[in-house]
């Protein structure tokens, strides 16, 4: 016997509340902006600046006892991982610690340095500091700048690309769920003060990818009962097109969710933040292909006759296979 999220043929309208979840999402959206203004993002190092000590032992790294010897230090946000590389001797063991840098200043004082290097060398005599690297903040504010840039870029590259594809309508109903998902993410980051660092833009870039992805089997299912069923209602085609990749969206998000709620709870603190991030954004991402993307859409409209050309479209990949 097979294991079924979903039962193989359903009916369920999806816009029987339309008004209820767009408007869910709208209030969801404007709360996320609201505290982004009055609460802000818990930046880590990559975004304030802070310093990177790199760390050489003869022993491996124990990121527990070191973690556990800085702890009562009161440094702020500092993360420790192992490097790992082949061109290392088997006896020579990296990591990487990373210390935010405290209010007023761009970087740890060398008198800190000195305390956590001597803490470390308790734990593990055989530890060496081959280089102490310092960033700024003038550094870091490029780095704000890149990534909402590349936020920015990628979303509106799914702009075109759905305009090439489908129509103006689809593109803009798939745009609308992505800023939703973003808004929402930063949102949540923001109301939990989570770490943001450039593992969360690495995060929020992949939350637009699977977003799109599920976004785009949708409206594809949409385009071929378009052409199909041309004298059925637009909100008919919507549901019917939902219903028949339902199967696929749930199976998706799950295995997906799965997995990255095995890492959540076993990755260590180092993934934790990315990691929730992902889960977030799967869930928020498979609720806005549906009930956001696809409202959007029947908003919208839609030419309804696909055989004939329309050169105003920007279709003109449409039959592509891509």
């Amino acid at each position: 016997m097979r294991l079924k999220l979903v039962p193989s043929e359903t009916s369920w309208d999806f816009f029987r509340l339309s008004t209820v979840t767009l408007g869910a999402s709208s209030i969801a959206v404007v709360l996320s902006v609201v505290l982004f203004f009055m609460m802000g993002l818990n930046f880590g190092i990559d975004f304030r600046g802070g310093t990177t000590i790199r760390t050489d032992a003869e022993t491996p790294v124990d990121v527990g006892a070191y973690r556990a010897a800085l702890s009562d230090m009161e440094l702020g946000d500092v993360t420790i991982v192992g490097v790992t590389d082949p061109t290392f001797d088997e006896d020579q063991h990296v990591a990487s610690i990373s210390i935010q840098a405290q209010d007023g200043d761009e970087a740890i004082s060398p008198e800190t340095i000195a305390l956590v290097q001597a803490a470390l060398a308790e734990v593990d005599p055989t530890i060496t500091f081959p280089s102490v690297e310092s960033v700024g903040p003038t550094v870091s504010g490029e780095l704000v700048q890149a990534a909402v840039i590349a936020v920015c870029l990628a979303i509106g590259a799914v702009l075109i690309y759905i305009w090439l594809r489908f129509e103006w309508q689809f593109s803009l109903g798939a745009v609308a769920a992505l800023v939703h998902d973003v808004i929402l993410t930063i949102g949540i980051f923001s109301a939990l003060q989570i770490r943001f660092d450039l593992a969360i833009i690495a995060a929020l870039l992949t939350i637009v990818g699977y977003s799109l992805n599920d976004t785009v089997v949708v409206f594809d299912r949409v385009r071929e009962n378009l052409r199909k069923y041309k004298k059925r209602e637009l909100r008919e085609v919507l549901n019917l097109s939902i219903n028949e990749t339902l199967s696929r969206t749930v199976m998706t998000s799950v295995t997906t969710l799965i997995a990255l709620i095995s890492l959540f709870v076993l990755g260590g603190d180092v993934i934790r933040g990315f990691v929730f991030a992902m889960i977030w954004g799967v869930i928020v991402g498979t609720y806005s292909s549906v009930f956001v993307a696809s409202a959007a859409l029947l908003k919208l409209g839609v030419k309804r006759d696909w055989s004939k050309p329309d050169g105003g479209a920007g279709t003109q990949f449409a039959n592509i296979d891509a």
